[in-house]
């Protein structure tokens, strides 16, 4: 493994333009739950049971108790040493875009700036009827469902629920984000959510050098530059700070 780490630290010096791709892991590394197998329980529900519009629909307030469980469990977590180092990189380089399936806000804590949030934030509610969109950090929320300060109709997590659909210029800016850029990193994502799972693809279709760190395999594995079988955590600071290089 220290080959590789030279090797991406290499890469990752050499190029101007970086786009990194983040998932689940890196956050989990802060102590968020990954909301599935075994911790994705909650009072006999399920994640894709919940986070659906026809759930919302049919139970609002059900729906709502489960976020604001998710916010408070989210509240507690802090930046870890991967997201701090994410953030560095992007102030050493010309450009940086990160994209993102977390919805945590931990990215943005770390001191990151230029985020594609591809399914939302849990930070950030929305108007059911005006789509007024607001910042909300309380917690607890005092009222469930939250009321639109506008409208007074009923607000929902800004977030997208499984039978939504990312927007398209949302998917176009990290498409492009990807073929501008010299180096694509992945980083801490199983690699079986689409459309994220097709990045790593689209990346390597348009000849670029692809760096993955994840704890285990994906299905791209094998066809990236780099794979690099370790916490983001742990290796993240040793790729962004020339002094921590394992030469």
């Amino acid at each position: 493994m220290e080959n590789d780490i030279n090797k991406a630290y290499e890469l990752i010096n050499e190029a101007s333009i970086i786009t990194v791709l983040t998932g689940a892991g890196i956050s989990s590394e802060s102590g968020v739950p990954i909301f599935r197998g075994s911790e994705g329980l909650w009072n006999n529900y399920r994640p894709e049971e919940l986070a659906t519009p026809k759930a919302f629909f049919e139970n609002p307030g059900i729906v709502w108790e489960w976020y604001d469980w998710r916010r408070s469990v989210m509240k507690k977590a802090e930046p870890n040493h991967g997201h701090y180092a994410l953030s560095e990189l992007e102030r050493q380089k010309d450009k940086f875009t990160l994209i993102t399936q977390n919805v945590d806000g931990l990215h943005q804590l770390a001191g990151s700036d230029n985020i594609i949030e591809m399914h939302g934030n849990l930070w950030e509610i929305r108007c059911t009827k005006c789509n007024n969109l607001e910042k909300n950090y309380q917690v607890p929320i005092p009222e469930l469902p939250p009321k639109c300060s506008k409208c007074s109709e009923i607000m929902r997590p800004n977030i997208v629920w499984f039978g939504e659909i990312i927007p398209m210029q949302k998917i176009d800016r990290c498409i492009f984000a990807i073929e501008e850029s010299d180096l694509f990193m992945i980083i801490g994502t199983s690699g079986l959510v689409e459309p994220a799972a097709s990045f790593g693809f689209v990346a390597k279709e348009h000849n670029k050098t692809v760096i993955e760190i994840n704890l285990d395999e994906t299905p791209g594995t094998g066809l990236y530059d780099l794979s690099i079988k370790a916490k983001s955590g742990e290796v993240l600071p040793l790729l962004v700070d020339s002094g921590n290089t394992l030469n």
